[in-house]
């Protein structure tokens, strides 16, 4: 391999090198961390040390990722499903190898051979009535798409969300999200972007009543808020109130699709039919960045009107939609939906029996297949039991709008010796945590 020039930090004078990775170098990881603060991102740099995780990712395989100092973690937050197939997939490497053979980013402007193959298999995974897929270099543009199309559809500009929802943090997704992430940067616009409970059907009817709005945005099962499942016929219900007030449904499977529920789409267990579905993250199976919004006839009209209408020059890059058909084609086998229901029954299972043991601490499972949030009595209880997974060589991350939740999202092809060491590890941590929360001034929480 050619080395590229190592460009030295600046701040202190270096002897040798002891992280030698060719096109760059680090003489420790405390080294690594510095340059991060100063260079990248200080807030998320100092926000996780202050934490006590320290992690830096190196090398990565299956469902481990190894920290910089060698340290071995089965990774269970797998970037929001990025990794739902494991990190450096074999055949998805194989398949990126040979597609570099011929295949690169292509041309945004110009049918394309792989992007034309992933729209039809990305197709024939919905109900007959989606007719058009329309590409994006992630969930976040795939959203602002959702959001451009149901406006163009309706002629409105209203957009209903939940609370403590995420979308993404582009332009138009940020403000369909929590505030937390929109007022900084003064993306909220009340004007066009309402907020509703989840799981409150009488609040999202009075504000679709009004007439005025063009779609209802809403994750089957919103990850960011920590997993809460949507009540018995609360999907169902949003639906018919689109219908009934001419808005369209835009559903987001960015972190809940790809057979994460055990089926390809989470919202298809349900039994309701979106007007648009988003789908990203995992979708590049973790080596390409790809995310589409699949659209019905009625949502998918500009594209017949201004083809030039949403331009993204990484959008549907062609070496991505090959990533992507050999997920979907990973996806679809019987042996996986096997696989996935097997893993999630042995979790159900140890889960109940843990919370069993910690139940003053550890008392709400929230689960849909590999979709888990795990509910705490201590208000950082997530956040508590995170840190202790870490120490004992697993990561799984708290739900960052509700940090009492821990985010648990096991990987698709976890083998069974696995899962038996994860639920081992988590339950020595969650006896860590609860220990920690009963000594913690939030104690009442945990009485």
């Amino acid at each position: 391999m050619v080395r590229s020039a190592v460009r030295w930090p600046t701040s202190r004078q270096v002897l040798s090198i002891v992280f030698d990775y060719g096109y760059f170098a680090y003489t420790s990881k405390e080294d690594l961390l510095d340059r991060s603060a100063r260079t990248w991102n200080p807030g998320k740099t100092g926000a996780w040390l202050a934490d006590g995780i320290d992690l830096v990712i190196d090398r990565r395989e299956g469902y481990f990722i190894w920290d910089m100092s060698g340290r071995r973690l089965i990774d269970v937050h797998l970037n929001g499903g990025t990794y739902s197939l494991g990190h450096l997939h074999p055949e998805l490497v194989g398949a990126l190898r040979d597609a570099v053979q011929r295949f690169d980013v292509g041309n945004h402007h110009f049918p394309a051979l792989a992007r034309t193959a992933l729209a039809e298999a990305l197709l024939a995974t919905c109900a007959p009535h989606m007719s058009k897929v329309v590409f994006s270099s992630g969930g976040g543009e795939a959203i602002d798409i959702a959001i451009k199309s149901a406006r163009h559809a309706t002629g409105r500009s209203r957009i209903v969300s939940a609370v403590k929802a995420f979308h993404g943090h582009t332009g138009l997704a940020v403000a369909a999200g929590d505030r937390r992430f929109s007022e900084p940067f003064r993306a909220s616009r009340p004007e066009e972007f309402t907020q509703v409970p989840f799981n409150d059907p009488a609040a999202m009817e009075q504000v679709l009543a009004r007439g005025d709005v063009a779609g209802v945005l809403l994750e089957t099962i919103p990850a960011t808020f920590g997993f809460p499942m949507p009540a018995p016929g609360y999907l169902e219900t949003v639906k018919r109130l689109c219908e009934t007030h001419g808005a369209l449904f835009i559903i987001d499977e960015v972190q809940t699709g790809l057979m994460r529920t055990g089926e390809m789409w989470a919202i298809d267990k349900r039994g309701v039919v979106p007007d648009i579905l988003v789908t990203g993250k995992g979708l590049g199976g973790g080596l390409y960045p790809i995310g589409a919004a699949l659209l019905n006839e009625r949502a998918s009209r500009w594209l017949h009107e201004d083809g030039w209408g949403h331009v993204s020059t990484f959008g549907g890059a062609e070496l991505g939609c090959v990533m992507a058909l050999t997920v979907l084609d990973i996806c679809g086998r019987p042996e996986l939906r096997s696989t996935v229901g097997h893993i999630a029954g042995s979790l159900e299972r140890g889960l109940a029996e843990i919370s069993a043991r910690h139940g003053d601490f550890f008392h709400g499972i929230r689960q849909d297949g590999l979709v888990i949030g795990l509910e705490f009595a201590h208000p950082q209880g997530g956040k508590l039991v995170s840190r202790a997974l870490y120490e004992r060589g697993v990561w799984a991350i708290h739900a960052t709008l509700d940090p009492a939740v821990l985010q648990f999202k096991p990987g698709l092809q976890m083998s069974p010796d696995l899962v038996d060491e994860l639920l081992e590890r988590l339950d020595a941590a969650v006896g860590a945590a609860r220990r920690e929360a009963t000594a913690s001034p939030y104690r009442k929480a945990v009485a």
